[in-house]
């Protein structure tokens, strides 16, 4: 599911800001220690999905980000512990709801499941094994929990009402000549308007925006200009229509242009499904706490002496569950 997956996003964006710093770091980290299991799900559970994270990000920035600290004093190491804990409270709070709604697995769901357990399981090295502590139950335990945590969200949203028509999914091509000076623009609109007049050379002659051609969404730009562009049918020039401060003229391309409004209309229907489902959420998690003990992975420390490397968790999750 997307929002379980959002945390990453800002990971990646983070690590990024910091690899610059990487080369100066001179930290030696100790090894991991002993750790209790957590209350949510056993600690071979849990590092299934730290240790995914973990390998990628060394993977990826050598294990010198591990010392990195972050503004607030917090090292990129606790900051990633912090995300995944997060990210395991809202993968648990998912699948008490599914409880609640009476959302389960198929058989055929859980057999997929099992051969993505048996797949990732036997993918593992001695090492890998040896780092989690896992077995392949343990791995079985997470898929389906994260299977479940993406199939509520569609049973959930399943008969409600979510369509988005074309006409608010719409999407238009325009060319766009934009100006400061009204009296200019009013100049320029006369010249697009002459006996064979090319559009798009005097935008690029005139225009004060270096995007001439542009795709423009319904609700995008709500108020006068997206009222005056989406007016036009193709060929057709607006008049010159003021909008935050600028002048514009604009000569529609495309009045229907039909692979964005359906890529669009997917993307709305997607968030619609999102805000519809947060309100439920949103209300179940009001209810039912879900928390990490303090001493959750408490003393865990991440080391270039780790022999662990396994990062494909989610890659053959997706492999079993393409959709």
């Amino acid at each position: 599911m997307k929002n379980l997956r959002r945390y990453w996003g800002r990971l990646l964006l983070i690590a990024a800001a910091v690899s610059a710093m990487l080369s100066g770091c001179k930290t030696e980290i100790p090894l991991v220690s002993e750790i209790k299991d957590t209350k949510l799900y056993t600690l071979p559970q849990s590092m299934i999905i730290l240790t995914t994270e973990r390998n990628k990000y060394q993977q990826l920035y050598t294990s010198q980000i591990w010392g990195v600290e972050l503004p607030g004093g917090q090292t990129f190491e606790t900051y990633l512990m912090d995300q995944v804990k997060e990210f395991l409270q809202e993968m648990k709070m998912m699948n008490l709801l599914a409880e609640s709604k009476g959302v389960t697995l198929t058989s055929g769901e859980k057999e997929e499941v099992r051969k993505a357990a048996e797949e990732y399981y036997n993918s593992l090295t001695p090492d890998d094994i040896a780092y989690m502590g896992v077995n392949q139950s343990d791995v079985k335990t997470m898929y389906e929990e994260y299977y479940l945590s993406n199939k509520v969200v569609v049973e959930l949203t399943r008969d409600m009402n979510l369509e988005i028509s074309d006409s608010e999914a719409k999407v238009i091509v325009v060319e766009e000549i934009v100006m400061s000076d009204k009296a200019a623009a009013e100049e320029v609109l006369l010249k697009t308007k002459e006996q064979g007049a090319d559009f798009s050379a005097i935008a690029r002659e005139y225009s004060q925006d270096g995007t001439i051609e542009r795709k423009l969404g319904r609700g995008e730009k709500p108020g006068a200009l997206e009222d005056a562009a989406f007016r036009l049918a193709a060929g057709e020039i607006s008049q010159v229509t003021e909008y935050e401060g600028k002048y514009y003229i604009i000569r529609c391309v495309s009045d229907y242009d039909e692979a964005a409004t359906q890529e669009r209309k997917t993307g709305l229907y997607t968030s619609r499904k999102k805000e519809a489902f947060d309100q439920i959420y949103a209300r179940f998690k009001q209810d039912n706490a879900v928390t990490f003990s303090n001493d959750t992975w408490k003393g865990l420390k991440f080391s270039k002496e780790d022999k662990t490397t396994t990062a494909s968790f989610f890659e053959i999750y997706k492999k079993h569950f393409p959709d």
